[in-house]
């Protein structure tokens, strides 16, 4: 074979330049994505406390609108409430009928056995006839799962005709009875009455006394 010269054709100087216009590109585009994702995880995190932030105020104002909570909360003197508010209003309604209103001067909410403890309480039956019954006492727990409540503390109960004074009373939603265990003392214009303790049915209005049953009635009384 014989040699030769064979020319070699270098690529013109435009394609050179094209080159370093991608690479510049390629560079800036790279530099650009460095710096977008501190910004989209600033976002991430930005979202993440609006998120945090609306499900607690959610969680109050779904709580003051069950609750009618009105007034300032503040730091609970109970160590295992949740949630301490001033001036309580709540009403517990069944089959649309409204059975009882019930107000206190605070409560503190205990999440651990579904209570809200009470002071100052203030409880009215709406009974079948349209009448009401008025309890009251010193202090109080609301079981928030079944509406049960019990009360000590000046426990008064009374109506239009009768007044019950005793030490403690509860209450069962369910079946919408009261009743102590407690000695119960019951006064009226011309009777007056004593029992170890009580049973007092709000939808059939039968009051049961039990244990050293004791009845005064006034002279005066014409049968």
């Amino acid at each position: 074979m014989g040699t030769g010269v064979y020319p070699i054709n270098l690529p013109p100087r435009g394609m050179t330049v094209m080159l370093c216009d991608s690479a510049r590109l390629l560079c800036e585009n790279i530099m650009a994505n460095r710096y977008k994702k501190p910004t989209k995880i600033k976002i991430v995190l930005l979202a993440a406390i609006v998120i945090g932030l609306g499900t607690i105020i959610a969680i109050y104002i779904d709580f003051r609108t069950d609750a009618k909570v009105v007034d300032r909360i503040e730091k609970s003197a109970e160590p295992d409430a949740a949630l301490s508010v001033d001036k309580i209003q709540q009403t517990a309604t069944r089959d649309g009928k409204k059975e009882w209103n019930l107000e206190a001067s605070s409560g503190h909410l205990i999440d651990k056995t579904r209570q809200m403890v009470l002071k100052d309480v203030k409880v009215t039956f709406f009974l079948e006839d349209d009448s009401e019954i008025l309890l009251t006492a010193d202090q109080g727990i609301l079981k928030t799962n079944t509406n049960d409540m019990e009360v000590s503390g000046n426990v008064i109960l009374k109506n239009n005709e009768y007044k019950l004074l005793t030490d403690k009373l509860s209450y069962k939603h369910k079946r919408r009875v009261v009743f102590s265990k407690t000695p119960v003392k019951i006064s009226g214009t011309s009777t007056q009455l004593a029992a170890d303790s009580l049973k007092y049915d709000l939808n059939a209005k039968k009051i049961t006394l039990e244990g050293g049953v004791a009845t005064t009635i006034d002279e005066d009384v014409s049968l």
